[in-house]
């Protein structure tokens, strides 16, 4: 059985979801190539999400952004 590729937006999975995998790629292409790969039974449904990075957002995340971040993530740690 070939799989089939679809570009988003995705709905929500009414399914359960067991897990997850982080890769770190070029593009959207190359990611899609890597999942055409990866070991899941033919017929799975695999949702591609870009992650972004504070560097990702240049001159829009401003120092006071910065600083109300490291605060969350501070905050985040003590739980």
């Amino acid at each position: 059985m070939r799989a089939g590729v679809t570009r988003g937006p995705f709905n929500l999975s009414p399914d359960l979801i067991a897990g997850f995998w982080l890769i770190k790629t070029s593009s959207l292409d190359e990611a899609i190539g890597w999942m055409k790969r990866a070991p899941f039974e033919p017929g799975s449904e695999i949702e591609i999400r870009q992650v972004f990075s504070a560097e990702d957002f240049g001159e829009a995340f401003t120092p006071e952004l910065r600083e109300q971040e490291e605060r969350t993530r501070a905050y985040a740690a003590k739980e």
